[in-house]
């Protein structure tokens, strides 16, 4: 397991070579990742974009990929092999949640960019936007085994099956806090805090952290009861060794209504497109959309990136051609779901014991 004391990372993102990463694996996502590469372009991030990719890709999403880093100049197509965990340690708690979980070990892989020479990268979710120039979350510092993410948000407002009983507002990283600016720097407090979010993680890759977190990956027996393959991996290799950021670099779109203290779009620098995808099927003209049909004006600004997208593009070109096979082939949702659930307040973040009816585990 990393070293907690460590020394803190001395060297700035100028001074060392510096990346954002991001995996796909799915045609399905490739229009996730173009538009992501082209708001950093928008923003105008200093640092190239390293897109891995496995074989499942597909050939014509593989050359479409490729075509658009060659026009584009800073995407950098990398092919990696997908990480799946040996026999018996199937990640079956997360196929439980959901199928499209099935290959995200892979996204481990991020760590392997030393091997291209990068000293500090970022990982971004393939379902994300940048709205203003994300580069300075390369200047948190962090020891050079430690990672930086956001807290995970752990409100259900639609009562899942699938979460975990500790999973409700009481016990969210978020609830305490009351305005944009606030952080969580508690990681420790109750269990649920120690919860990260893997759709953005800061991290110095090296290859000693690298083959140490491949020997956790291949002799633990936990792997099996991740519900969330890479995120939990993350959360138990880098316990008490993670540093919480901003909820702004990794906003997920059911922010608004759930926390609606802490958000702020003029304070939003990446926003997450959790479940229902933008690019899947357009926003209704009433402006329904997204899921349970509540996240219409936050579509509606990924269809804007869409067509800022296109411009650049020439009209028949085979990018062109082929992100039309995967652009808002559904039909709208026409039905908005009323949202039942209330936000969480002060007075909700009671002991965890007193929360759950149970004692904390880790006493």
């Amino acid at each position: 397991m990393p070293n907690r004391h460590s020394i803190m990372g001395s060297l700035t993102p100028d001074q060392e070579p510096t990346c954002w990463v991001t995996l796909v694996t799915k045609p399905s996502y490739l229009p996730g990742v173009i538009v992501l590469a082209h708001t950093l372009d928008q923003q105008k991030s200093k640092y190239p974009f390293v897109v891995q990719y496995t074989d499942s890709l597909g050939d014509e999403a593989i050359a479409a990929l490729k075509a658009e880093g060659a026009r584009s100049g800073r995407m950098i197509p990398s092919h990696v092999q997908l990480l799946l965990p040996r026999d018996g340690q199937e990640n079956m708690a997360g196929i439980a949640v959901a199928e499209r979980f099935r290959d995200t070990f892979t996204k481990l892989r991020a760590f392997e960019v030393y091997k291209q020479g990068y000293q500090r990268a970022c990982f971004l979710d393939a379902d994300m936007a940048a709205f203003q120039n994300p580069d300075d979350v390369f200047n948190t510092d962090i020891p050079r085994d430690w990672i930086a993410s956001t807290h995970a948000c752990i409100c259900t407002p639609d009562s899942a099956s699938w979460a975990p009983a500790a999973w409700q507002k009481g016990n969210c990283a978020y609830t305490p806090l009351t305005a944009p600016d606030q952080i969580q720097d508690d990681t420790e407090s109750r269990p649920t805090y120690g919860l990260l979010n893997g759709g953005l993680f800061l991290f110095y890759p090296s290859e000693d952290l690298w083959v140490r977190m491949m020997g956790f990956f291949n002799y633990t027996e936990r792997l099996k009861d991740y519900q969330f393959p890479d995120q939990d991996f993350l959360a138990d290799f880098f316990r008490h060794q993670w540093k919480p950021i901003s909820w702004k670099y990794n906003a997920i779109k059911t922010h608004p209504y759930i926390h609606p203290p802490l958000w702020s779009k003029e304070k939003l620098v990446i926003l997450h497109y959790i479940v229902d995808k933008p690019w899947e099927r357009r926003v209704s003209p009433d402006g329904i959309g997204g899921h349970k049909g509540r996240d219409g004006e936050i579509h509606l600004w990924w269809e804007a990136i869409y067509d800022d997208w296109q411009k650049t593009q020439k009209a028949n070109s085979d990018i062109m051609s082929y992100m039309k096979k995967l652009v808002y082939t559904k039909d709208p949702i026409t039905e908005k779901t009323p949202l039942t659930f209330v936000p969480g307040t002060l007075e909700d973040v009671k002991p965890y014991a007193e929360i759950l009816g149970w004692e904390d585990p880790r006493k």
